[in-house]
């Protein structure tokens, strides 16, 4: 996958290095801004089973 991806991209090397950057951080921020926090309540992070005896 990521050697179709370098393949596609535009440029040399150099060039190529920083869209796949550019690529990397969009989709960072998408997963940061916009998945996480639809996913969150649907995770069962919060359901702590621990018992203080």
């Amino acid at each position: 996958m990521y050697s179709w991806i370098w393949r596609h991209l535009p440029g040399n090397g150099w060039v190529r290095a920083l869209l796949s950057l550019v690529l990397v951080t969009a989709v960072v921020y998408v997963l940061f801004q916009y998945v996480f926090p639809w996913a969150e309540p649907l995770l069962p992070f919060n359901d702590v089973t621990v018992d203080n005896q």
